[in-house]
């Protein structure tokens, strides 16, 4: 007799994710964010995130722009972006970036950010990028280990992020890479 398994999955985000996908991010980003940015700076208007969302998943900018969802039981419970590269030091022809790696707090320890991970990643060789990078807060140590163990490393580069145009709310970020072969 064999015991139960757990209904998950990762497909590509639809637009009917929008509100899923915006409710998601902004309870993630509190806490995320805690300590490095005024809460009140941080957007809260699921309303008009999800408007965005539904907006960026009709019409993405780039072909190579994907949003993946990764679900429990047809439940969100978290998201990844990719998409080509867009610093001034790469390619982005060559060079793709895991732009966002979300996974809802409470079901984290659970595989969906591992399974989002490899999916990012098949669909970043899929478009034919031979590299990705990304880009994590500086103190975000439980990130920086998940990707670590997963063969991305730091390659030098750091940015520091005026995240309300005044100076006073700066968020420090490393970048990760990794290579396809």
């Amino acid at each position: 007799m064999s015991s139960p398994t757990a209904d998950v999955s990762v497909r590509i985000a639809w637009s009917d994710d929008a509100g899923a996908i915006a409710a998601l991010q902004l309870r993630t980003w509190q806490e995320q964010y805690a300590g490095l940015v005024p809460a009140e700076a941080l957007p809260s208007d699921v309303a008009a995130a999800t408007a965005a969302w539904q907006e960026s998943l009709r019409k993405p900018q780039d072909a190579r722009n994907r949003v993946l969802v990764a679900l429990e039981r047809n439940r969100v419970v978290g998201f990844t972006i990719t998409g080509p590269a867009t610093d001034p030091d790469c390619d982005p022809v060559a060079d793709g970036e895991l732009q966002e790696l979300t996974v809802d707090p409470g079901e984290r320890g659970k595989g969906h950010g591992s399974r989002l991970l490899q999916a990012a990643i098949d669909t970043l060789l899929a478009d034919r990028f031979g590299r990705a990078v990304t880009w994590t807060v500086a103190t975000d140590d439980a990130l920086r280990v998940f990707l670590s163990e997963a063969g991305w490393a730091p390659d030098g580069a750091h940015r520091t992020l005026d995240l309300d145009g005044s100076g006073t709310t700066l968020v420090k970020q490393v970048r990760l890479h990794t290579a396809f072969s």
